[in-house]
């Protein structure tokens, strides 16, 4: 096994035994830093101080990378063609910060006899925003909510 030691210098490949000869001379744990290289590298260290190294590396890529929320927009399928513009331009920024976008086209009393009227919307909405979007999920049903899902195109896509 390749050894490297509490300074961080490498020591060269010995035998398991001596490698746990230098750990013990150095009052420190052996620990096995890569087991499917060849050889397998270890690196003699104080074992609760590696430990709490690794946990913080995982806190700092924890919080660099933002998982996606999903976002909800309700819409009528009669909209006013201003509340229409002003919900599209909040879609367009949930999306921008790259987040996903539940569209929620929301019926109620005799509008359930219209279901194209949200059908219509949706689909004008993909429209206007077609080269910004993939759909998740495709407009569905559900009760008195026609729903659909879209998320952002990554930026390495485009």
């Amino acid at each position: 096994m390749r050894v490297i030691d509490e300074k961080g210098k490498q020591v060269g490949v010995v035998d398991r035994s001596k490698a746990l000869e230098l750990a013990w001379r150095a009052k420190l744990d052996l620990v096995e830093i890569a087991p499917n290289a060849k050889p397998p590298v270890v690196k003699i260290v104080d074992l609760g101080k590696f430990r709490y190294e690794q946990e913080k590396k995982l806190q700092k890529e924890k919080k660099r990378s933002k998982a996606s929320e999903l976002k909800e927009i309700r819409l009528s399928p009669f909209i006013a063609e201003h509340d229409y513009k002003v919900r599209l331009e909040k879609v367009e920024e949930f999306l921008q910060d790259g987040n996903k976008v539940r569209l929620v086209v929301v019926f109620t009393g005799r509008q359930m006899e219209s279901k194209s009227f949200g059908y219509d919307l949706l689909k004008k909405i993909l429209e206007e925003l077609r080269d910004k979007v993939v759909v998740d999920m495709e407009p569905k049903f559900f009760g008195r909510h026609l729903a659909m899902v879209i998320s952002p195109i990554k930026k390495s896509k485009r």
